[in-house]
């Protein structure tokens, strides 16, 4: 219990403001007398003059309005006073006062009083307001003050329009963010107001609140307190106690210091975690820095900062250093990890300028970072990051435009990074250079002819992390520069359904250096040596292609003849798709691209000298290959339900089109002058829905045999040498995966006939809890009409039988499942990977929810990750339980804090983890 009121206490202090400027402000407060009233001396000369001393009394229900002002008394009010009320106004000419009764108001420059009962003097021009009570009673018809973008609601309230001061009773006010309720409260100025036994909450229905004895609000600005104590549900926490505190209630944010969340870890111990200090530096940027301290001697420090100008940009950047000891230093199992992390993001708006744009996207870190100070579940499941930095141009008037980028990506499992810097690209859009510029009739052949271009500069590393700074710039790292010029020539059509399309590519590669080889063997041993020497300065690597490509599309129908059936007809797409390209031998020595040399065994092998180069190398050996696909797509023409009238009529509208596959394609090629193995495998890709579940299959076929081994394949076709379905070739790999959704039925949906069909895949939600017969069941004496734990009403009608009442509990779950099959040896065992991911979700009442995700290993048959989360909103206070039971991350997480964002770190906190680091 100790320890909890200690953390209130430390979380009420980011809050009170230990500034000299503060404690000035609560020692400069002013004391409220139960005789305060405003002073005689500031009281001026009647607002108006009269004729009569007779009291007027005007006719009820009738709205009267009156203004007044005296032009000639220097120390009159400039400014016109106006009043009106839906009953009466009296107008007394002995005392000069006005009084007006129901829905009065009294208006003077932007002050507004309104109430059911208004009293002002004219001669003091002093206001007075209250409620009136009605046949039952209650109060109706409070004042209620209006200044500018102030509002008060008092129980009575007395306002003097000179001097601008006033005593008020039972003041409620919003300031920023919170509410300020004050028993007696008194107004200095349009600015300042004072207040005695007040409470401060930023809770509309104040389930909890700071009991002060006095203090005073800035409108707008900040609110001071002296003397204050904690109040959670009318129960006063007073160890929970404030000499003094400063709230700001400004829309603008300021600096203040962040105080840090507590808890323990196995490995590191205690620690204060996210301490710092926060700057506003100004409304174009702030800044805040962090900081997480262990017991063990393991430390973090974290920089951020968010930047914006409206209408050009906004970002923000991160970052964050960490040092994690393990163990006893004098001890052999001690070691240390440092790590770091980078995190920036950009954006351009859209209007600032379009045409060049600039945007980042960094997610930079150690892999160490990753493992041992990840605390969100989803950084910590990711192994994969990646980061891009790009600025793009496009030249007005012109076919050309350029983007420069920084790429990376890492693998933290691994510690693999992969850097691109620079990476430019200049690009050119397809221009018609043999088209005339003023087109008369048909274009011409060769005016069809369109040529393109795409430039890129690149520059590449891949290596470990701790390897990254130690790499020589122009030894490891690789760069290049591409050119790659399409051309297309016009396309035509073949007996009038076949499109013929040709084209034609050439591709250059410049490089910094190339590789040299020299073969040698040793005359003791009989082994062979390959040595390689890179070889610094300009070469030139290029190869070019040409293609003609065909493809068409194939309709059938199946009628159904029987007449009777929902089942209309079947109907089926097929979209062949054939091209022939060739590219000659880049091998041979006339084009310098490849070394040749003969081993040990006598048999002639080939160097490729740009092995491994940025942009690849041109290829070996001639290729002619003709590439083909068949796409698929089934379809189903149904009846619609019920609408047997508008199918015999032909209407269109009465058919459901209902699709079977939603794609089945086959793809593959055949190299012609390849002297063996000509065939490539063969693709098998497949999608379809069932019951709205998206399937997707695929898989590969081998037409080929292997050897004995299976490690080899030989010229021969599974077609000639294997029976059954074997005889399709080999299956070297296949996918399965789909996913299932299922949640509770949407009752007002249901009830209005809109989604209330149950299609096998949601189910309702609704839990029936037993109520008492009172008829017949003698323990149910007594009951009638009740309210449930929920505050919801509860009515037994008295019938026979037993009752139930329905509590509506929304609730979702998701279900993914996938299997991946890879075998390509047929003489080893296959590798099967098979995992399901479930999630899920339900909301026990409108204030309880709670959620799950986990995911299951079929083939290891245990789980893996695993979060469960509870959920309590408390009005204005939120309640969360987050536990991990099992694995690398075991933890739990208990925090139960303000809703507020201005008491943000009002809040209690639990946690302890078990990482396994």
């Amino acid at each position: 219990m100790t320890r909890v009121l200690l953390i209130y206490i430390f979380s009420i202090i980011p809050f009170v403001s230990l500034a000299q400027d503060a404690k000035e402000e609560v020692l400069s407060f002013e004391t409220i007398s139960e005789s305060d009233t405003i002073s005689p001396e500031e009281l001026i000369s009647p607002i108006g003059e009269t004729t009569d001393s007779i009291a007027v009394m005007h006719a009820d229900s009738i709205p009267q309005d009156s203004t007044a002002v005296e032009e000639n008394d220097e120390s009159a009010i400039k400014a016109t006073i106006s009043y009106e009320s839906s009953d009466s106004i009296i107008v007394s000419l002995d005392n000069q006062r006005v009084y007006l009764y129901k829905d009065a108001k009294v208006t003077y420059e932007d002050i507004e009083l309104t109430a059911d009962y208004i009293e002002l003097d004219t001669e003091t021009k002093e206001v007075y307001a209250e409620g009136l009570e009605d046949s039952l009673g209650n109060v109706t018809g409070s004042p209620v003050f209006t200044q500018g973008s102030e509002r008060f609601e008092s129980k009575t309230m007395r306002y003097n329009f000179e001097s601008r001061k006033g005593i008020i009773e039972n003041i409620k006010t919003e300031q920023g963010e919170g509410y300020i309720h004050g028993e007696r409260a008194k107004k200095i100025d349009d600015d300042n107001f004072i207040l005695k036994n007040g409470k401060y909450t930023t809770c509309n229905h104040p389930h909890f609140y700071l009991k002060m004895s006095k203090a005073k609000a800035v409108s707008n600005k900040k609110f001071v307190a002296r003397s204050a104590y904690m109040v959670l549900e009318d129960l006063p926490l007073y160890p929970l106690f404030l000499p003094f505190g400063l709230f700001p209630s400004s829309s603008s944010y300021s600096s203040g210091i962040i105080i840090p969340s507590y808890g323990e870890e196995m490995n590191r111990g205690f620690f204060l975690r996210g301490g710092g200090y926060y700057w506003a530096a100004s409304d174009y940027f702030d800044f805040k820095t962090t900081f997480d301290i262990y017991s063990k001697g393991s430390w973090a420090t974290y920089l951020t900062s968010r930047y914006k100008k409206r209408y050009k940009y906004n970002g923000s950047f991160s970052l964050s250093y960490n040092v994690n000891k393990y163990g006893e230093e004098d001890l052999p199992d001690y070691y240390k990890t440092t790590g770091f992390s980078v995190r920036w993001t950009h954006s351009q708006d859209s209007k600032a300028n379009p045409s060049q744009t600039f945007s980042a996207s960094v997610d930079l870190s150690t892999s160490s970072y990753d493992q041992e100070n990840s605390y969100n579940v989803n950084d910590y499941l990711n192994s994969q990051k990646s980061s891009s930095i790009s600025y793009s141009k496009k030249f007005e008037n012109s076919p050309f435009s350029m983007s420069a980028n920084f790429r990376h990506s890492q693998n933290s499992r691994d510690s693999t990074i992969t850097i691109n810097f620079p990476e430019m690209t200049l690009n050119m859009t397809r221009i018609y250079p043999f088209r005339r510029k003023q087109v008369v009739g048909k274009l011409r052949f060769w005016e069809k002819i369109a040529v393109g271009y795409t430039g890129n500069i690149k520059n590449s590393i891949t290596t470990k992390e701790s390897e990254l700074f130690e790499k020589n710039l122009m030894q490891d790292w690789k760069n290049g520069v591409q050119h790659n010029i399409p051309i297309t020539l016009p396309s035509f059509n073949v007996l009038k359904y076949i499109n013929m399309s040709p084209s034609f590519s050439y591709r250059e590669r410049w490089y910094s250096s190339h590789q040299e080889s020299h073969y040698s063997v040793n005359p003791f041993t009989g082994e062979g040596e390959l040595q390689v020497d890179t070889v610094y300065g300009f070469s030139r690597n290029y190869d070019y292609s040409m293609s003609l490509s065909a493809s068409t599309n194939i309709f059938g129908m199946f009628m159904m003849k029987n007449p009777n059936w929902r089942l209309k007809a079947i109907r089926h797409k097929m979209t062949p798709s054939v091209s022939f390209s060739w590219r000659p031998d880049f091998g041979k020595e006339r084009y310098g691209f490849y070394d040749t040399y003969i081993d040990e065994n006598g048999t002639e092998r080939y160097f490729n000298r740009f092995n491994g180069a940025v942009f690849g190398s041109a290829g070996r050996g001639e290729s002619g290959s003709i590439n083909f696909s068949l796409a698929n797509l089934v379809e189903a023409k149904v009846a619609a339900k019920n609408d047997t009238a508008s199918v015999e009529e032909g209407d269109k509208d009465a058919f459901d089109k209902v699709s079977i596959l939603d794609n089945l394609s086959f793809s593959g090629s055949y190299n012609l002058v390849a002297d063996s193995l000509n065939l490539s495998t063969i693709s098998i890709r497949g999608r379809t829905t069932i019951k709205g579940v998206s399937i997707n299959f695929g898989g590969t076929l081998d037409p080929y045999i292997t050897d004995s081994t299976g490690n080899t394949r030989i010229n021969q076709f599974a077609w000639n040498n294997r029976s059954g379905f074997a005889r399709l070739g080999r299956l070297t790999s296949a996918n399965l995966s789909f996913g299932l959704s299922f949640k509770s039925k949407d009752k007002k949906k249901g009830e209005e006939g809109e989604e209330g069909e149950d299609d096998g895949f949601s189910s309702g939600g609704g839990i029936e809890t037993y109520v008492p017969d009172i008829e017949n069941d003698p323990m149910a004496n007594g009951f009638g009409t009740g309210v449930d734990r929920f505050g919801n009403a509860i009515h037994f009608p008295g019938l026979n039988g037993p009752k139930y009442y329905e509590f509506n509990m929304p609730w979702s779950v998701n279900m993914n499942y996938s299997f991946n099959y890879s075998n390509t040896n047929p003489y080893t065992d296959a590798v099967i990977n098979q995992s399901i991911n479930l999630s899920g979700n339900i909301s026990l009442t409108d204030k309880w929810k709670m959620s799950m995700t986990t995911n299951f290993d079929v083939q290891a048959a245990k789980f893996s990750f695993t979060s469960l989360n509870l959920t309590r909103t408390l009005h204005c206070w939120n309640m969360s339980f987050n536990f991990v039971p099992f694995g690398d991350r075991k933890s739990y997480s208990f925090t139960l804090a303000a809703s507020s964002s201005m008491l943000r770190d009002l809040k209690v906190e639990k946690s302890k983890s078990w990482f396994d680091n």
